[in-house]
């Protein structure tokens, strides 16, 4: 029979009632970084999650992506099977949310299980900083990009120095949420749900009435151009809830007797039908108008005195989705081993992700640059997602918190010399099959042979998940014993 991987140090499990404690209420900055919770600061409710994933994708990215796919020549029933198919990856992002009750601390140390303790601060210093700040660049420019409309109407000026003012100060009340952190998250993020589903429910109202339901392209993609399209469509989608291995950062305070199919359905229910919802409504506005200039086009079909509200709701949605990144990524660079606060390390990534930001803003074309990092990110993030999830599997979802926080020699996830090499094998080996399948900053040889179509994402996935669950079944990975029957 195949083995399993038990929990070589059960913990204990609290009430899954406990009260919020001082270290993690709203009105001050949150005291854990990525410690392990204890049992008795652990409360919650998993239904506390929806909102939380709610709010963050309501935003004016998706709305970009959802437009994006008519102008990749879909029809819009092809975009909207696209749209389904591709947010269904945050079912994904549910599942790696699991681990964060079962053990008491963030994604970036878990994932000790599946890298060892010297390999997951590579992982980490990758696939968890740097990923999270090229996402915050993303949003914050989208958001700014709003921003900058609002900036125009009240008669100012949007020249170089207004600009950059205007990032700077959208990106310091997102790291304002990101620093007072988790409690502050799930106490903003329902009023921001309700705010936001408001106002997008007018939005829906005048796109809807625009809609041309049976648009079809004029010259519309066949054959192995269609299926391209088709594959490069669901890959900008499911770049979205790959880009969030980290969920677990956000379930973490939950008692250890929450139940994991709550927590994979909440979190992969709020994340879902905004994400859907949101990018259908881009995509239904790209029949009528010129999603090219999705702002300026929609500006066009909404109503004079609702423009202004919608902009700031385009703002306040990307606050809410980069405050999220924005906090993985301090947790993220913690746990490559640099000894800083985590309120300070969430600062840090301000400034990275500001820079590379008004890069994107006065150098290079916005929309170009969405389109080829997301499809390009999905190289590596959806490997990595992959052998997270195996693992996750592969251990029934038992881990001790206590014993991934251990990073000395004596750790049960120590392995050969702080790696644990079925992991690293995995992800190279995942990582560089979806490589040779890519197409789009270079076509890779897969997708040459295919005629273009990117078969990165699927080849990715099951390349990594078959060879880590094949190595750990086979080695044990070092962490405990082996059990076969």
């Amino acid at each position: 029979m195949a083995s399993t991987i038990p929990d070589p140090h059960p913990g204990t499990r609290s009430a899954p009632e406990a009260a919020p404690p001082a270290s993690d209420r709203p009105g001050g900055i949150e005291a854990h970084g990525i410690d392990r919770i204890p049992d008795e600061e652990r409360h919650g409710r998993p239904r506390d999650l929806f909102a939380v994933w709610a709010a963050a994708n309501v935003n004016y990215l998706s709305l970009v992506i959802g437009g994006a796919l008519i102008l990749m020549g879909l029809s819009l029933w092809q975009a909207l099977a696209v749209i389904v198919v591709g947010n269904l990856f945050w079912v994904l992002t549910g599942l790696l949310a699991v681990s964060g009750p079962a053990s008491g601390t963030p994604s970036e140390v878990i994932t000790r299980a599946v890298y060892g303790i010297r390999g997951n601060r590579v992982n980490n210093a990758v696939t968890g900083w740097m990923i999270s700040v090229c996402y915050f660049a993303l949003n914050l420019a989208a958001a700014a990009t709003a921003a900058f409309s609002l900036v125009e109407r009240a008669g100012i000026t949007a020249n170089t120095g207004v600009k950059v003012a205007v990032v700077l100060v959208i990106s310091a009340l997102t790291l304002t949420i990101s620093v007072y952190g988790h409690a502050v998250i799930v106490k903003l993020y329902l009023p921001i749900t309700l705010a936001l589903t408001a106002v997008f429910g007018v939005v829906a109202f005048s796109v809807v009435g625009h809609t041309d339901f049976g648009y079809a392209p004029a010259e519309p993609p066949a054959g192995t151009d269609l299926w391209a399209a088709l594959a490069a469509g669901v890959t900008l989608i499911a770049a979205g809830p790959l880009s969030y291995t980290t969920s677990a950062d956000f379930s973490r305070y939950l008692p250890g007797t929450t139940s994991p199919k709550a927590v994979v359905g909440w979190t992969a229910a709020g994340a879902f039908l905004p994400s859907v919802i949101v990018c259908s409504l881009g995509a239904f506005a790209a029949t009528a108008i010129d999603m090219t200039d999705p702002q300026s086009a929609l500006e066009e079909i909404l109503p004079g005195w609702f423009t202004p509200v919608f902009l700031l709701a385009l703002v306040l949605g990307t606050i809410s989705i980069n405050a999220l990144t924005a906090y993985s990524a301090g947790l993220a660079l913690q746990a490559v081993g640099i000894r800083i606060r985590r309120a300070f390390s969430v600062i840090v990534d301000g400034a990275v992700a500001v820079s590379l930001t008004l890069y994107a803003l006065l150098v290079s074309n916005f929309l170009d640059t969405v389109s080829n990092v997301l499809q390009l990110t999905v190289v590596l993030l959806g490997p990595a997602t992959a052998v997270y999830a195996t693992d996750i599997l592969l251990r029934r979802n038992r881990y001790d918190g206590l014993a991934l926080t251990d990073e000395t020699p004596g750790s049960p996830f120590w392995f050969a010399a702080g790696v644990n090499w079925s992991g690293a094998l995995a992800l190279t080996a995942g990582t560089t099959a979806a490589a040779l399948c890519v197409n789009t900053l270079y076509t890779g040889p897969v997708a040459r042979a295919l005629g273009g179509v990117d078969l990165a994402l699927p080849v990715g996935i099951v390349v990594a998940s078959a060879t880590y669950a094949t190595l750990m079944r086979r080695f044990g990975g070092g962490v405990g014993a082996v059990v076969r029957a």
